[in-house]
């Protein structure tokens, strides 16, 4: 039997890049969506839509939050022509922090 594997989308919400405008971790907790985060073709098909896992990390602060995606809309595209998403969570949970090695663009899809 083959089970198959579960693929997690985390996205960083810094609170220095909060500071200069940028959505706050408090305020993706608290209205459930993620603004303008770039998740690369390769890494949104890897997603249960809805259903997967996500994880909002503050590394600056040191605040973790895990959730269940529901929705991911497609925002304006980057300069580099890379496609922005939404990230629309439901049910967050705050989580004891873990470091996670992110992209340039502040996101990972790591698989268990």
């Amino acid at each position: 039997m083959t089970t198959k594997k579960k693929w997690t989308l985390v996205i960083h919400a810094p609170q220095h890049k909060a500071k200069r405008g940028a959505t706050s971790f408090a305020a993706i907790l608290a209205g459930g969506v993620g603004p303008g985060y770039i998740i690369y073709k390769s890494d949104k098909s890897k997603l249960q839509i809805p259903g997967s896992t996500v994880v909002l990390l503050d590394n600056d602060l040191k605040r973790r939050a895990e959730g269940v995606l529901v929705k991911l809309h497609p925002g304006a595209k980057a300069g580099n022509g890379q496609q922005r998403y939404d990230v629309h969570v439901a049910k967050w949970t705050v989580v004891p922090y873990q470091r996670q090695k992110l992209n340039r663009c502040g996101v990972a899809v790591i698989g268990c």
